[in-house]
């Protein structure tokens, strides 16, 4: 018989698998990342360096989904590994720049292996993996219009 609280029940809550689901996923990183001394988030946000090769902090904070408060350390630690540069904007001061260094950019290569090694790990075929990608990131769009929506309100 279902009570008011079912809805309480942890099997009952999209959020913990997906919540569990990434926690463990990044620990199947951590040995590949430990071998090119990142973080996870420090190689996400490479990755965008990688394709883009200079973007404003926002900019990088819009493709990652992270606040400026999550991304200065971060990009701090890779100015001071020598794999990025910030500076501030001519056109804008508020603005600030980060550009990919040749060290950031040869470290591209070493870290070539990694989604490879990953997809190893992860007990999906190339259709199930596509399948996720897709509902995870109509989630992730519902969800953040959601949040933009209701902030707008505010």
């Amino acid at each position: 018989m279902e009570t008011k609280y079912d809805a309480l029940k942890i099997e009952n809550q999209l959020c913990f698998p997906l919540y569990a689901c990434s926690r463990e996923v990044i620990k199947l990183y951590k040995p590949y990342l430990d071998e090119v001394d990142l973080t996870y988030t420090q190689y996400i946000a490479m990755m965008i360096l990688w394709e883009h090769k200079s973007l404003t902090v926002k900019e990088i904070g819009q493709y990652l989904y992270l606040d400026s408060g999550t991304l200065t350390p971060l990009l701090k630690k890779l100015e001071a590994k020598g794999f990025l540069t910030r500076a501030r904007s001519a056109k804008d001061e508020r603005s600030l720049i980060v550009t990919i260094t040749e060290e950031g950019e040869a470290l591209r290569e070493k870290a070539v292996s990694i989604p490879g090694n990953m997809m190893k790990c992860v007990a999906l075929d190339a259709e199930e993996s596509k399948t996720l990608y897709r509902l995870l990131y109509k989630l992730l769009t519902v969800v953040e219009d959601d949040y933009r929506v209701d902030n707008e309100e505010k």
